[in-house]
């Protein structure tokens, strides 16, 4: 956890308590620092989940243990490790999950495949047994705390504890929606060290939930990325108490199921923005949208080219328009592209067109925009209707200075 906030935080916002959830902390210590590193979130019966876990094909045991407890669609409980990741740790860090999710089921007195496990930190350092389990010791009876401290405690090179929160009217019910998240470095989730929680007191149905979540990290946490590399643990898991007494959302006919949709949309959307703001060593949030491409995949593949670009995020760190380095990602994204028809726009500026640089365009108005904290950058290519936006950050030394020395 970094003492320099990041320019481009927010404000930690007002949440609502979820019936249902129960939130504590304590400190099992897997690193050599003075604060908590253990959440341990209880949940009530019969509450639903769904998650979306990382691509990697090296995926940490706590990512294995969820995808398959995801399959039976309910939860009693939630433990996040902050500081080791357990990944590449073998069987050792196998039976380390399956050690936490036994002691907390005994506490319980659940299945052991109703605990989800997620950890974050350093790969290849198998999560310390004995920490863990004195660690949980703690958090069961550690008094309950608020949002904030469990958002703090799920940190690790982040810089400001990251939340949000929407509601829906749901068959006549107001419900809420609220999301803690950490992520700072190591960014690109392509999901389907970022990890997400979301809880609504909302009745919805496994199956129904999982479709919405999918739908929501397709249009935000897919379209983020900090520095191209996706985690080895990755995970986003939503949480339905069923508190809010609307009848359960079973498919999209259920009244309000579009409004739940479009809440928990929005609340991924706010926390993926988050995790952006956050970047390692970020000093501008940067917008890609490209429009006029062959597909949405397409514009998809070309935004995240230009995003993960180090020439063009290095361009936007040092302020200079060089609209070149963004020619040179669409045309290395190896989707279709024509040079004779490409824009490009900084901001509301048109900087090029039909291949050319706009002949006597105002440089001032591009310098200003690019001054700012928040950037954007247009693309259209003029072949079709593909349109995507995506979110990335610039690349600063500051970067380079948090990961030459991450394990230390």
């Amino acid at each position: 956890m970094s003492t320099d906030r990041s320019p481009l935080a927010l404000p930690f916002p007002d949440l609502p308590a979820i019936p249902g959830v129960a939130l504590r902390v304590a400190r099992a210590r897997y690193k050599n620092w003075d604060r908590c590193d253990l959440t341990f979130v209880t949940l009530d019966a019969d509450t639903a989940v769904a998650g979306v876990l990382t691509n990697s094909k090296c995926p940490s045991p706590e990512v294995e243990w969820c995808r398959k407890a995801l399959v039976l669609g309910k939860a009693r409980a939630l433990v996040v490790n902050a500081g080791n990741s357990n990944a590449f740790t073998g069987n050792r860090g196998r039976a380390a999950v399956e050690a936490i999710a036994a002691r907390t089921a005994a506490h319980l007195g659940c299945d052991p495949s109703d605990v989800f496990v997620a950890s974050t930190g350093v790969i290849g350092v198998p999560l310390p047994i004995d920490k863990a389990e004195a660690g949980l010791d703690a958090a069961f009876t550690a008094a309950p705390c608020g949002w904030e401290d469990a958002a703090a405690t799920i940190m690790t090179t982040d810089t400001f504890a990251k939340a949000a929160v929407t509601s829906a009217v749901v068959d006549g019910r107001t419900v809420n929606l609220v999301g803690i998240i950490k992520g700072s470095g190591m960014i690109a989730p392509d999901m389907a060290t970022m990890l997400g929680f979301v809880f609504t007191d909302a009745a919805v149905a496994p199956e129904f939930l999982q479709a919405a979540l999918n739908d929501a990290n397709r249009k935000t946490f897919s379209c983020i990325t900090v520095d191209g590399d996706t985690s080895t643990s990755d995970t986003i898991l939503a949480f339905a108490t069923g508190q809010a007494g609307n009848a359960p959302l079973a498919s999209e006919d259920d009244p309000g199921a579009d409004a739940f949709r479009a809440a928990l949309a929005d609340l991924c959307h706010q926390l993926a923005l988050l995790v952006v703001r956050d970047g390692e060593g970020a000093q501008k949030l940067i917008e890609i949208t490209v429009e006029g491409a062959e597909s949405d995949r397409s514009a998809h593949r070309i935004a995240m080219s230009i995003a993960n670009s180090p020439l063009v995020k290095t361009a936007i760190a040092g302020e200079d328009a060089n609209w070149g380095r963004i020619v040179m990602a669409v045309g290395k994204a190896g989707e279709p592209a024509e040079r004779d028809k490409l824009a490009i726009r900084f901001g509301t500026t048109q900087v090029a067109r039909d291949g050319l640089a706009v002949e006597g365009y105002d440089e001032a108005p591009v310098a200003a925009h690019l001054k700012g904290r928040e950037i954007e950058i247009g693309v259209d290519l003029g072949l079709g209707e593909g349109r995507a936006t995506v979110w990335t950050c610039d690349l600063t030394h500051g970067y380079i200075s948090i990961n030459a020395d991450y394990r230390s």
